[in-house]
């Protein structure tokens, strides 16, 4: 799942890069945050399975200039938080380990995936895919031993260069500290991130800041109605916060509240929650996917369409056609060298002698079939098929571009097509080939049975052994294996025609028609499964993976599929890849 979830977001981020309507962007970008946490919990979740024990995580947040950096420092009794009167000064998220060393939190650098790691100290400013570390070396009595992490701003100019910093810090939180100040704390960013996160359940603490004495009532009050407009669940503790001018810095309460809060932290909850958050956006984050689905299912019912005309012509033009049909006629022929015809029997016994029926089948993909192919009515009528295939196809493109609001994902595959024409086609007269080759051991089969049923009929037998129109056609027949003739010229020839009005009138008659019937169903399922199927539908349907995904988002069904299992698979929590 996790990998599904950073999929989804470097296909919104690619495809944002590409949008021009406005208001698709600011859903897109608000989807990617949405990606972003929880790609991030997800990992929270990986790390408290391996590291159960590993240090709690308290987060200070808030917007620009609420005093986020200042109250760092109180609560750790120090000054090693960087604090300036300029907004947006903190621009990476910085962790201080209070009670625990930095060795202590060697898997952050994992959780954080492609930030890195760097001394505070060297945080550059041109850079934002960055964290810190530093060791407090002061004893704080407001925290317990843990990792207090100062944040960024969510609500400057600026901050979209750092967001990600900013919500992959609140997903790695056990706790959070709100900071907002009488200036802030009515800003629409604080409360949409606020709403953001509350699947997430981490017990919260506000601190309202920068107060003058007198006003923390009315503003708790106006606080309280945000946060119940915006969360459903019970309003946190509000802490007001005075600055203190000896200090130069605010005081914090001797009320224990922070550590209060910390023992609210309950982890076992992390699997359910993961799967909450998941499921709370799931949808939202499909909708574009699920568009391209549907037109990818469009695009499937087209080539189907165009597939299945294609094959009706093949049946039309050649298995029901009375000149252009030639299989079974290569049956007879076949037959016919089974057959002691006088005339040719000592050449076709010498024959026999040096292959046996199970090695000329395996012998019949040789030079002689290759000729029989090359020259084959059906294989240049298959090929004209395939191109007309792709005619219609390219047609029905055009018609879709012109008709439908989608019109550029249909004139891209429109476009593929134009590309892929030639290898499309050059693979279908490739496999038409090798099937027609393959489907002669049909054809001798067939002839096999004729044969044996010959067998039970003596005295036909012999009566086609002696009548002059057998020995012509059985010498046209060795021809046509000599490469002498196309197999077109034998089904036209003048001894053929009569053998075949013999065969289908005599005592055997019936049973010839139902082996011709029955190798024509052969050959239409060869036809249908090798060439159409398994050739030129799958060329075409591979396309699809070929759509930029900077463009589009080409995560394919089964993609989805396989992590909507995952997503359902338990109940209360994720089985993550």
């Amino acid at each position: 799942m996790l990998e599904f979830i950073q999929l989804l977001k470097q296909r919104y981020q690619s495809v944002l890069s590409q949008l021009s309507d406005e208001s698709n962007k600011t859903a897109y970008r608000h989807r990617i945050d949405d990606l972003i946490l929880a790609e991030a919990f997800l990992r929270k979740g990986q790390l408290l399975n391996k590291l159960p024990n590993s240090p709690l995580q308290l987060a200070v947040v808030g917007p620009t200039q609420a005093g986020k950096s200042t109250l760092v420092n109180v609560l750790l009794n120090s000054t090693v938080a960087s604090v300036s009167p300029l907004a947006g000064y903190t621009m990476h998220p910085q962790g201080f380990c209070n009670g625990i060393t930095i060795s202590d939190c060697s898997d952050l650098q994992w959780y954080f995936g492609r930030f890195q790691q760097i001394p505070q100290e060297q945080l550059p400013k041109d850079r934002h895919d960055c964290y810190s570390l530093t060791q407090n070396t002061q004893n704080s009595p407001f925290l317990p031993d843990s990792v207090l992490w100062d944040t960024p701003d969510f609500d400057s100019i600026d901050s979209s260069n750092y967001r990600e910093g900013v919500i992959r810090t609140i997903a790695l939180a056990d706790a959070v500290v709100l900071v907002v100040s009488k200036e802030k704390y009515a800003d629409q960013s604080v409360w949409d991130i606020m709403a953001d996160i509350e699947v997430l359940q981490q017990p919260t603490l506000i601190c309202l800041n920068k107060l003058s004495e007198g006003s923390e009532t009315l503003l708790a009050n106006s606080l309280k109605d945000k946060w119940q407009h915006v969360r459903k669940d019970e309003f946190p503790p509000v802490i007001p916060l005075y600055y203190h001018k000896e200090l130069g810095k605010p005081q914090w309460p001797e009320n224990n509240l922070l550590l209060k809060l910390v023992n609210q932290v309950n982890r076992k909850k992390q699997p359910r929650l993961e799967q909450e958050l998941l499921q709370n956006h799931w949808q939202s984050w499909l909708e574009p996917v699920k568009a391209e689905h549907s037109l990818l299912n469009d695009w499937h019912e087209l080539v189907e369409q165009v597939l299945k005309q294609g094959l009706d012509s093949y049946q039309r033009d050649y298995l029901n056609h009375p000149h252009h049909y030639e299989t079974f006629q290569h049956a007879l022929a076949e037959l016919l060298n089974l057959l002691e015809i006088p005339g040719i029997a000592g050449i076709l016994a010498k024959t026999r002698r040096m292959l046996t029926w199970p090695i000329r089948k395996m012998k019949s993909i040789g030079k002689k079939r290759l000729h029989i192919t090359d020259s084959s009515q059906e294989i240049t009528l298959l090929k004209q098929i395939a191109e007309h295939v792709l005619i219609q196809l390219a047609d029905k493109l055009l018609l879709q571009a012109e008709l439908n609001r989608n019109s550029q994902w249909w004139k891209e595959f429109s476009t593929l097509l134009r590309t892929q024409r030639a290898t499309i086609l050059s693979d279908f007269a490739l496999s038409a080939q090798q099937y027609h080759l393959a489907f002669q051991e049909e054809v001798e089969n067939s002839a096999n049975r004729l044969y044996l049923k010959l067998q039970e009929q003596p005295l036909l037998l012999n009566s086609l052994r002696t009548a002059r129109v057998t020995t012509d056609a059985a010498a046209m027949a060795s021809i046509l294996f000599m490469g002498g003739i196309g197999i077109h010229d034998l089904v036209i020839a003048p001894a053929m025609l009569t053998l075949t009005s013999w065969l289908a009138e005599s005592a055997i008659g019936s049973y010839i028609g139902r082996v011709e019937t029955e190798l024509k169903q052969r050959q239409l399922a060869a036809v249908k499964q090798s060439l159409f199927n398994d050739g030129m539908k799958k060329s075409l349907m591979a396309l699809a993976a070929q759509l930029s995904s900077v463009t589009y988002f080409n995560i394919s069904p089964e993609q989805l599929a396989q992590a909507e299992t995952q997503l359902k698979e338990r109940r209360h929590g994720l089985r993550l890849l």
